[in-house]
């Protein structure tokens, strides 16, 4: 049991010490208390956190968020794939390290981190704020794994909600303007367009990769530009895919890879390497502004976006949920759901009509008494 006594300060002021054996029955103590009841208070939730088996000795509260966070980073660098991490280092350096690096474990409140929080929102996209906010969080995760906290102050604060922008699709006549405008790129823009690869696994290509004869295309590597490098990896996911090839975009990737060597990338760089992601002042942009001089319509349009246009073409020839996920990639279906709920709106529709067609002709039969009112 704890013991409690007085003492004074040099300066003669009374205060109080409480007197412990931690679970490891070391002799501790925590003094500094200005009155008895504070000291009791804290020597019974001492009692019931050795009880419960979650006891932290106030000295571990002392450790900073700043010794930690390197160490964390670390141990996310050898598991995130290069872009992932980018995105936490530079989360961690402008805007947790700043803020936190001083901050002791036992010192850090629940409140302190939703102002924080509220602070960044006014400045900082909702998907910002949530990847920062992962970050401190995170390293609060580790340092209560760890026994150094009790528990993580970060968690349970409100975050601000994404905002999701309406996804841009094109009109098979405007992915063909797209194609033809793109010029010696037309058999990319058609290939990001219709089977909705990543722009890394599409920049990742090379002529092997390609079945000609069973019309697929298998994607196991994905070269992500990050800080003006090139990194190449497995797909983002962590498995390779395959997909199936409309004859018309094979016959034009065949155009495309006349001449080349089997381990050629199919659309290399000006210097032989990996290509790039479109600027807005690239090949792409200017292959848009032309579709925009003949179709007013014809809506501003990125690389990544083509994915879009691939599910939608999809979902209108047919496909199901699980078709598109494993088509573009997706860990899950409910993924798939998330990102393209709006173009499975119309299968409601769909499923409401074939009931009529099926269920309400059976139902029609039963003449005009309809259902028996009791």
């Amino acid at each position: 049991m704890a013991t409690i006594s007085k003492y004074q300060t040099t300066s003669g002021t009374t205060l109080y010490r409480v007197r412990y054996r931690t679970p490891g029955r070391g002799q501790t103590d925590k003094r500094g208390f200005k009155t008895k009841r504070d000291a009791e208070a804290f020597a019974n939730s001492v009692e019931v956190t050795k009880a419960r088996g979650e006891y932290v000795a106030p000295s571990l509260g002392r450790v900073t968020v700043g010794e930690l966070g390197l160490a964390w980073l670390a141990r996310k660098e050898g598991h995130m794939k290069p872009s992932g991490y980018r995105s936490y280092e530079n989360a961690w350096r402008v805007h947790v390290e700043p803020r936190w690096r001083a901050a002791k474990l036992a010192d850090i409140r629940h409140t302190a981190v939703q102002a924080w929080i509220a602070e960044l929102a006014k400045k900082l996209s909702a998907s910002r704020v949530i990847t920062v906010y992962s970050v401190l969080a995170g390293i609060l995760d580790d340092a209560a794994r760890d026994r150094l906290i009790a528990a993580n102050p970060a968690r349970g604060v409100k975050l601000p909600r994404r905002t999701k922008r309406p996804n841009v699709y094109l009109t098979p006549d405007q992915l063909h303007c797209l194609a033809i405008e793109s010029g010696r790129y037309g058999s990319l823009v058609l290939l990001l367009g219709t089977v909705g690869l990543r722009w890394g696994e599409a920049a990742a290509l090379r002529v092997r990769d390609v079945d000609f004869l069973r019309r697929r295309v298998v994607l196991h590597e994905n070269a992500v530009a990050v800080a003006g490098r090139t990194h190449v990896g497995t797909l983002k996911t962590g498995l390779s895919r395959t997909v199936a090839l409309p004859q018309f975009v094979l016959d034009e990737l065949a155009a495309t890879c006349g001449g080349k060597e089997r381990e050629d990338l199919i659309w290399p760089a000006a210097d032989g390497g990996y290509l790039a992601p479109p600027t807005s002042k690239s090949w792409l942009a200017g292959a848009v502004a032309r579709c925009q001089k003949v179709d007013k319509t014809f809506p501003r349009i990125t690389a990544h976006a083509l994915r879009h246009t691939a599910a939608s073409l999809a979902v209108s020839a047919g496909a199901n949920v699980k078709g598109v996920q494993r088509m573009l990639g997706h860990a899950s279906a409910a993924m798939t759901l998330d990102v393209y709920a709006d173009l499975f709106d119309d299968d409601f529709t769909a499923v409401a009509d074939k009931l009529s067609e099926t269920v309400g002709k059976m139902w029609a039969r039963g003449g005009d008494a309809g259902i028996q009112q009791t």
